[in-house]
């Protein structure tokens, strides 16, 4: 029996390769191949002892490195990630809908589409209705503003014709 060893290490290697096919770990890739390595051992005549730690160290060092080269080259730096959702707007610009109001001098100003609640970074400072802003927080579901003075900062491609 443990000359036919290598052929169910083969059946082994290969069935846990097809099944990585249907999951997403890239776990069972590595065993699959580790399993290929030790029908190799087998192949080559030796014991279940050496067969089963030809299995085990390269599963174990195909993993790690798998695991190594995908969060390094796979997952997001700070700098280089798209920002959504309520990440990408601080340093947009918005338009106030609702001037100030209230002892906080709340309003409403609309960015990319959508209104949100505002409040100016400078409580002394009232929104005016139609007047630019740029999103400087986002501090819950509010956002603090604060008044863009000169419309020659704004972007070339932003500027209203």
């Amino acid at each position: 029996m443990e000359q036919l060893a290598w052929i169910l290490w083969i059946v082994l290697g290969v069935a846990l390769i097809i099944a990585e096919i249907f999951t997403f770990g890239f776990v069972l890739f590595c065993f699959g191949v580790g399993a290929l390595a030790a029908a190799l051992v087998g192949g080559l005549g030796f014991g279940y002892a050496l067969q089963f730690l030809a299995f085990a160290v390269v599963s174990i060092v195909l993993t790690v490195m798998s695991r190594t080269i995908f969060a390094r080259y796979f997952s997001p730096d700070d700098e280089n990630s798209v920002k959504m959702g309520m990440d990408a707007l601080p340093g947009q610009i918005g338009t106030v809908s609702i001037g100030s109001r209230g002892a906080l001098n709340e309003g409403a100003v609309k960015v990319y589409g959508s209104t949100w609640t505002a409040f100016p970074v400078d409580s002394g400072m009232p929104l005016l209705e139609g007047e630019k802003v740029e999103v400087v927080r986002v501090q819950g579901s509010s956002i603090y503003v604060q008044k863009i003075e000169d419309f020659k900062t704004l972007p070339e491609w932003r500027e209203e014709r």
